[in-house]
């Protein structure tokens, strides 16, 4: 399966690009209809326990994975390959998580992610982030389509 981020030439992203050295560099795997991502947190990434994971953390990898699946999905409706011509960009609009079950640190995180929704101009995305067999957090995210530019450095 594409690597979602590994097609995006100038992602800085704090949570998903490969390219930026003190990120998460989670990786979504896009399969055409369901993007999928595995992440292993680490032991700083505990919530005021050390055995769960800080919701912010949470927060930023259903996120990030989520946008990227807008982003794909918004690829293969124009008929194209991730990152090939004129960019295609999406934000957040808008990130309603609930947080369901505490997640275990030793993880790892498992994140499923497919657009619901999509017009011209916003998606909307629905996530789930299992650890074993637990559901842990379901979030719907607005991804909200920018210019290419908006990117621009």
């Amino acid at each position: 399966m594409t690597i979602i981020q590994h097609q995006m030439s100038g992602n800085h992203c704090f949570g998903c690009s490969p390219d930026n050295p003190h990120g998460h560099h989670i990786e979504s795997r896009w399969d055409g209809q369901v993007a999928t991502c595995t992440f292993q947190p680490q032991t700083w990434h505990c919530a005021g326990s050390p055995n769960f994971v800080y919701g912010g953390l949470i927060a930023s990898v259903i996120d990030c994975h989520s946008i990227c699946t807008a982003i794909a999905e918004a690829y293969q409706r124009e008929g194209r390959a991730i990152g090939t011509g004129d960019g295609i960009l999406y934000v957040t609009g808008h990130l309603d998580i609930r947080y369901l079950a505490a997640a275990p640190i030793a993880g790892p995180l498992v994140l499923a992610a497919r657009v619901t929704e999509a017009g011209a101009r916003k998606s909307l995305v629905s996530c789930d982030l299992h650890v074993g067999e637990t559901l842990c957090a379901q979030a719907e995210v607005v991804a909200v389509k920018v210019p290419a530019s908006w990117g621009d450095a």
